[in-house]
């Protein structure tokens, strides 16, 4: 029993740390690896070479791949590369259903971009099609950021879901992943999308300007791209992504000559995103592209260092649990309680809602919960996406005021607090608890 006070006693303090001492989450993991390694009364001798192993392993695998996601959205979202997605998908599908619209473009804008980003960068849009549809502001507001929010917390090439499949050894099975972590956020996106329905009444002040703030908005990126170009950086790494995935299933359905080397290759995640770092270059415009690539290399550098710190010392930590005997003596009580993915999901949502950080929720739940897959009967390939899945909706629940994504869409919608806790904070719960009822009913049919 005193096992699981430590680890309650650990988790409470990466809670504490990070939410009221406001300490970087790559620093408390770190103090919480070590706090754990002296509580479990890991050897001395091991400590150090425990948390470095753990710290490097995990990157060794991940590291590089979300670098170049992170650039490939970086790039992406400056050179107005993400509102040719979203004003294409509005031509696609027309006008008739604007909420749905709205929740469609947020969800394929947040396959590449963060979500804090593409809501700012499709705030102006969302205001445009409301206030010429004549739809209600809040529901537009609460469908576009629940659309982003669904592919942000469960889709690769995003970082959180790429950090959490890396913890959870799906490095080279990223295609199943992303094949089935789609599936599961298109039903978070209409959990989100029937929650927006229910809001269409709740006051607003957001419509005055809309057009010409949309029309300045878009004049600012210059000349924009063109919908192949730029749809192509995150869609062709996608395919390719699960083509190799596909060629290397058991059976075999390609082969195993020359067309299976070539797609085993172009398949594997650092090389996919390579490729579509080269489709993303092409959207540069003007004499000095590699300067302009070198701004934007900065940028995606600047933002991913720090998650990648705080992947590997997510690592860290789930090395020294692993290291400790807590997944044998819980073992004798998980498996009977038959908790399941819904262990994961609670750890992550407690995480996700005290320190407000969905990345961090990620990172940190899916390392905690590594040890203990085979106790939860978890211990496949199968089962560690669904363990991802289950993550990603605990990482949704709930968006509320310690999250920077809650007040970005709060301030930019001109919502008083009352009504972003009614619409968005609500709808992130509806979305995570609908997420996790589909993750828990599909472990109990496929597992």
């Amino acid at each position: 029993m005193h096992l699981v006070l430590i680890l309650v006693a650990v988790i409470i303090f990466i809670v504490f740390a990070t939410s009221r001492l406001k300490l970087n989450p790559f620093i408390t993991l770190l103090l919480a690896s070590f706090l754990a390694a002296f509580a479990f009364g890991l050897p001395l001798a091991d400590i150090e070479k425990t948390i470095r192993a753990g710290f490097g392993n995990i990157l060794g695998y991940i590291g590089l791949v979300i670098v170049l996601g992170t650039i490939i959205g970086v790039i992406l979202e400056r050179t107005g590369a993400a509102i040719v997605m979203a004003e294409s998908v509005v031509k696609w599908l027309g006008q008739k259903f604007p909420t749905l619209t709205m929740s469609i473009v947020g969800f394929i804008v947040a396959i590449p971009v963060f979500c804090d980003s593409g809501y700012v960068i499709l705030n102006s849009l969302k205001r445009s099609m409301a206030r010429t549809l004549n739809a209600s502001p809040v529901a537009m507001t609460v469908a576009l950021s629940t659309g982003l929010f669904a592919t942000h917390t469960l889709v690769p090439p995003t970082p959180g879901p790429i950090a959490a499949a890396g913890n959870l050894g799906l490095e080279n099975n990223l295609g199943m992943v992303i094949g089935i972590g789609l599936v599961f956020a298109i039903i978070a996106a209409f959990a989100g999308l029937f929650w927006a329905s229910r809001c269409k009444d709740l006051p607003s002040t957001e419509l005055e300007q809309a057009e010409e703030a949309f029309e300045e908005a878009r004049e600012h990126y210059g000349e924009l791209p063109s919908a192949t170009k730029a749809f192509a950086p995150i869609f062709v790494p996608i395919l390719l992504i699960c083509i190799g995935s596909v060629a290397n299933y058991p059976t075999a359905p390609l082969g195993d000559g020359m067309v299976y080397d070539i797609l085993n290759f172009l398949g594997k995640p650092l090389n996919a995103l390579l490729i579509g770092l080269g489709f993303a270059l092409s959207l540069l415009q003007g004499r000095n592209k590699f300067e302009e690539f070198g701004r934007h290399t900065s940028k995606g550098l600047e933002v991913a260092a720090p998650i990648i710190l705080i992947t590997g010392a997510g690592g860290a930590f789930g090395a020294v649990l692993a290291a400790t005997p807590l997944g044998s003596y819980l073992g004798d009580t998980l498996s009977t309680l038959g908790l399941g993915v819904i262990m994961p999901f609670i750890v992550a949502a407690a995480l996700k809602s005290a320190q407000g950080s969905s990345t961090v929720a990620l990172v940190t739940a899916s390392a905690l919960v590594t040890p203990l897959l085979p106790q939860l009967g978890l211990d496949s390939d199968l089962g560690r996406v669904l363990t991802v899945m289950a993550v990603g909706a605990g990482a949704m629940t709930v968006s509320h005021a310690n999250d920077s994504y809650f007040w970005v869409v709060s301030q930019f919608s001109k919502m008083n607090v009352a009504t972003a806790y009614k619409s968005h904070t609500a709808a992130t719960l509806v979305m995570g608890l609908v997420t996790i009822a589909c993750v828990w009913l599909t472990s109990l049919v496929a597992l």
